[in-house]
């Protein structure tokens, strides 16, 4: 699978793919999720550091980040990423030098406006990446990712349906995406890796 993803990367840009996690993985990182205290999850913002801010009319997801030190399905969560990786600096020489991830809850009405992961030459993210754990979802349920072409035609590429399993990889600073209003309660984890930007002054990504 590892090689579908370099393969489609390499020639599209982006990559969806069912079924790339057992659903045994899918259904112990659904439960870690639901053992996270609702005090802990925190409304997802827009922004980056100092400028992060929520803005309810751009998205309404709520978000918790993944630690290794969670250990168990997350830990194979991360494993899985970094061995992903690897094959893709091996393949495509991307230079990817660290990653990170959360979850991601979006209630009943929950949205994310069509947006970019990263600006061209203003940030380092690099590749994007989604998971989608709700192991049943029909049409009637919404919250679907749609992936548009960067040309500012609003043509859609791929209407990605959240069902649990399905890994969606894309280039963060090429294709818009947005994720449309969820009808039921609609959980994934969204990851990003990034590139080394650190200089003199700075370590970016941190350590």
């Amino acid at each position: 699978m590892f090689e579908l993803i370099a393969n489609d990367l390499r020639s599209k840009g982006y990559s969806i793919q069912k079924d790339a996690l057992p659903p045994r993985l899918i259904s112990e990182l659904l439960n870690v999720f639901a053992s996270i205290p609702s005090e802990a999850l925190k409304q997802a913002g827009i922004g980056r550091a100092n400028d992060l801010q929520a803005n309810h009319e751009i998205r309404r997801d709520e978000i918790a980040w993944i630690e290794s030190t969670q250990g168990g399905a997350a830990a194979q969560w991360l494993e899985f990423s970094a061995q992903l990786q690897q094959h893709l600096n091996r393949s495509l020489m991307l230079g990817l030098f660290s990653f990170e991830s959360h979850f991601a809850h979006y209630a009943p009405g929950a949205f994310y406006k069509t947006h970019l992961d990263a600006f061209k030459g203003q940030a380092n993210r690099i590749l994007s990446v989604v998971l989608y754990l709700n192991p049943e979802w029909g049409p009637e349920d919404g919250g679907e990712m749609i992936l548009y072409c960067d040309r500012g035609t609003g043509t859609i590429l791929e209407t990605v349906k959240p069902q649990g399993g399905t890994l969606a990889v894309f280039l963060s600073e090429d294709f818009p995406h947005e994720v449309r209003p969820a009808k039921r309660h609609r959980y994934s984890i969204a990851g990003w890796y990034r590139v080394n930007m650190s200089n003199t002054l700075r370590v970016d990504p941190p350590a």
